[in-house]
Parts: structure tokens; sequence; C-alpha cells
């Protein structure tokens, strides 16, 4: 798996790469991040364009929920309180479509996942199967934190789709 330290959306060397993108060049950044994995053009996502998009889904959910308790990072945190209050609301219909490519059949990220951080094929299904839209995590405890990572598209995606119109 890339360098990655945790489970959160975060928590991987390509996110933290990104926070800084996105406090130099602003919602610009966001707005391309989640395009970059809708490109028609695109047969198969690579990984690193998946936790990019998911990065920008949850600063996007982040926004939209006003609750920063969950960012680590001060200079995100800072960036995120000078937004004007629904400044990034015309990005949560393209977070969600990202999110939702990011966890489908044509994405590494999830695969990657599912192979789990330290190298496991994924094969032991004695602890059963968690499903999101093609994204699957096989596996009991020894696979917890490909259910972990699982459970937070759920939630991210759960946050997105809070107070969405339609």
């Amino acid at each position: 798996m890339l360098n990655t330290w945790g489970t959160g959306s975060f928590e991987n060397e390509i996110a933290a790469e990104f926070v800084k993108e996105v406090l130099e060049d602003g919602p610009a950044a966001l707005e391309e991040a989640l395009e970059v994995v809708l490109d028609p053009d695109l047969d198969d996502l690579e990984a690193e364009e998946g936790q990019r998009a998911v990065a920008a889904a949850e600063i996007v959910q982040i926004h939209l929920s006003g609750d920063t308790s969950s960012v680590s990072d001060a200079g995100l945190r800072a960036w995120l309180s000078e937004l004007d209050a629904g400044e990034l609301d015309d990005l949560r219909d393209l977070a969600l479509e990202a999110l939702e490519r990011v966890l489908g059949p044509a994405s590494e990220l999830p695969e990657l996942w599912q192979n789990d951080a330290d190298g496991r094929d994924g094969t032991d299904t004695q602890g059963g199967t968690d499903t999101l839209d093609g994204a699957e995590v096989q596996g009991g405890a020894d696979l917890q934190s490909g259910a972990e990572w699982l459970a937070g598209m759920q939630r991210l995606r759960a946050g997105l789709s809070a107070g969405q119109d339609g």
C-alpha cells in the first residue's frame, strides 16, 4: 500500500500533499481533484487520484457540516474557518459523484484496502464480507483496517448526502 499511517481520509502521503495544494490554490484544487476521477476517458482509477478525491470530498463535507474537530492540520483548519458559509456547497454533488467512482470496480483504492496495508491478499474470508457499491473488504479482525476504511467511506458518503436536495 502507498505510504499510509491510518484509515482516515488524510492519513496518507498523497492526501497530506494534497492539503498543501488546497492551502495554496483554494477551492480550485478541490474541484480539480474531484473532476479528475470523473474524466470519462479514464478507464481505471489509480490509487493516487482516488486518495486525492477522497481528501477533497472530506474537505467539502467538513465545510458543509461546520465541524472541524476531526481536522488535525492547523493550516487546513484555519483555511476552512476563513471560508464563507456555503462557499463549497456547489461541490457537494461533484464530491458525491467522485466518491462513487473511487469506490467503484474500476478503482484501485478499494482493492488496495481489501488486500490490506501489510500485504495480505484478502483471501481470508472467515469474517464475512462488507461491501459498498463495488468496494469490498473481506475477512475478519485480521483485515480490520480495510473494514475501518470502508466504514469511513460510508460515513463520508452519508455526510455529503445529508441535506442534499432531492
